[in-house]
């Protein structure tokens, strides 16, 4: 019998609906001092067992049958069929995006779920890497890492860290390779274009700016966040503040470095005002959403892109300007975006031939599905409140979309995809 027949029959015979929610009892139950409590769930365990094994009994790959009903439901299941039909392989490491991937604001608390913190703990024990990857600090993502998953894992050397957008990987256990500051492979011109714009944006921003915002504690990217809650009215009015100031700022210290530099071909006769106006209208040539604020903001300057002189375009194409709406103004390096961070911790955790599950929300992690697609080395999804252009990128795909705050759905269509792999 071909394998869908079998997983038709599996989902129409059986009471799997009962059988996943025994399951997920079984699993997430809180550890509890109470032998009431304690009877209870052994009580649930064996009834989870004794449906399992009912499944054991009538299948040729029963455990695997069991297991697949226990964590999947029917469509998930189907789509695991799909994507092993069409890759004919399991994911072997998982690339995870944190804020509003994993977790969401005003679905889950802005915590991990329990489930999806679960099913981590599921891959981790079948051999699966995790690399989590993320624009936040490392202290923060350490945090909740061992918080939610607990040290042990955390260490276990099968889990690393691409924080800041890539600017450093973190990868407890693996000696001088544990920690890697990309950002200082970068050349002395980039890093001091950096270093300028720090050490000037709060000091020298307007003093409403100055009040709405703060500056996020990275060890490189420059990252204006706002004092208001993330997504209202307030922060949103205060990003795209920051932004237009960000990239003046910036514009501002490219300049300098340019002049400074000026090898007698012209560069220093672009006048501040000049690179300013040139600078803007590159970002806004490169993003429609930075276009969209600075029209806004009454900052879009009647310039053609792509006149911008060379000397200046050859900086600023190596130098990213992000904006994430209500949230975060960033300036970070191109050079060193999720994709090369990505490529480190992978190469540090020996997986030398990847097929990962990159999950996240914003272009930057659209660059790593891209990465993935490009390489035959993975599939992609995405929340339904993903950015345009990672959304397109995902349905395009393998329409691997999830509900906010429901990232558990993948993990389980990822989890049969590996079981039902195994078959071949």
């Amino acid at each position: 019998m071909e394998r869908y027949d079998l997983v038709y029959q599996l989902y129409d015979d059986y009471d799997t609906e009962t059988l996943r929610e025994y399951q997920a009892f079984v699993d997430v139950f809180p550890a509890v001092d109470s032998r009431v409590a304690l009877e209870h769930w052994q009580g649930a365990n064996e009834e989870l067992e004794h449906r399992k094994n009912e499944i054991r009994s009538d299948f040729a790959s029963g455990e695997t049958f069991a297991e697949v009903a226990s964590r999947a439901n029917r469509d998930q299941a189907f789509t695991a069929l799909d994507l092993e039909a069409k890759y004919g392989r399991a994911v072997n490491v998982l690339v995870l995006d944190v804020d509003e991937t994993l977790r969401s604001a005003g679905s889950t608390d802005n915590e991990i779920p329990r489930d999806t913190l679960h099913e981590l703990t599921e891959f981790h024990e079948a051999g699966v890497p995790i690399v989590i990857c993320t624009g936040q600090t490392l202290e923060n993502v350490k945090g909740f890492a061992i918080q939610g998953l607990g040290s042990e894992i955390v260490h276990s050397g099968e889990l690393s860290i691409v924080y800041e957008a890539g600017t450093g990987v973190f990868t407890p256990g693996h000696g001088a390779d544990t920690k890697q500051l990309l950002y200082e492979e970068l050349d002395d011109e980039i890093r001091d274009v950096f270093d300028d714009v720090r050490s000037r944006v709060l000091p020298e921003a307007p003093e409403d700016l100055r009040r709405g915002c703060h500056l996020q504690g990275n060890e490189f990217n420059v990252t204006m966040k706002p004092n208001y809650e993330t997504g209202s009215t307030k922060a949103r009015e205060t990003i795209d503040t920051a932004l237009v100031y960000l990239i003046d700022l910036l514009a501002d210290a490219v300049g300098t470095a340019l002049e400074s530099n000026d090898d007698g071909n012209g560069t220093a006769v672009l006048d501040d005002e000049t690179v300013v106006d040139w600078t803007r209208a590159f970002y806004a040539d490169q993003d429609p959403e930075i276009r969209g604020v600075l029209e806004s903001e009454g900052a879009y300057p009647d310039l053609e892109p792509d006149a911008v002189p060379d000397t200046l375009a050859d900086v600023l194409e190596r130098i990213d300007v992000a904006y994430y709406e209500a949230d975060a103004a960033e300036i970070g390096s191109l050079e060193l975006n999720k994709v090369v961070g990505v490529e480190r911790a992978l190469d540090v955790l020996d997986v030398d031939d990847p097929f990962s599950l990159v999950m996240g929300d914003s272009k930057s992690d659209l660059r790593v599905m891209q990465w993935v697609d490009e390489t035959d080395a993975g599939i992609a999804a995405a929340p339904e409140h993903a950015s345009q252009d990672t959304l397109e990128h995902v349905l395009e795909t393998d329409e691997l979309v999830f509900d906010r705050g429901k990232s558990v759905d993948i993990l389980r269509t990822v989890y049969a995809l590996n079981r039902l792999a195994r078959l071949d």
